[in-house]
């Protein structure tokens, strides 16, 4: 059974930092892209990141670049979204999503449609 756990969310001032974690089991985890998303009340869900586990490529949408990082731990299967600078309009549900992909492809736009295994949500909350 296809898993994926996110963990890390919380509740912080402007300008401080969170990492989350997407814990990912049941699938080879070398075959697939990682992308996180994020919803924010009224608001579609938006892609704000991925990477390839075939060549390690990123992904970030332009409001995040410079502020967040996704990285990939494979011996742990595990994903992380470190954010720094947050701002009160990063406050949303965060999610992690995965896809099979080809061996050649490499990071690109994430769109949720695309992505079939999805975790449950880690709210994020920033203040002002």
């Amino acid at each position: 059974e296809v898993q994926l756990v996110e963990s890390g969310g919380g509740s912080v001032q402007a300008g401080g930092s969170l990492r989350l974690s997407c814990a990912a089991s049941g699938f080879s985890f070398d075959e697939y892209a990682i992308a996180w998303f994020r919803q924010a009340p009224g608001k579609e869900r938006e892609g704000v990141s991925c990477i390839s586990s075939n060549d390690g490529s990123t992904y970030y949408t332009g409001s995040v670049k410079g502020r967040f990082t996704i990285t990939a731990e494979f011996a742990k299967d595990t994903v992380y979204l470190q954010m720094n600078s947050l701002q009160p309009e990063d406050t949303a549900v965060y999610y992690c999503a995965a896809k099979y992909v080809a061996m050649n492809w490499r990071a690109s736009p994430p769109h949720a449609y695309e992505y079939d295994f999805w975790g449950q949500g880690t709210q994020v909350t920033v203040s002002s």
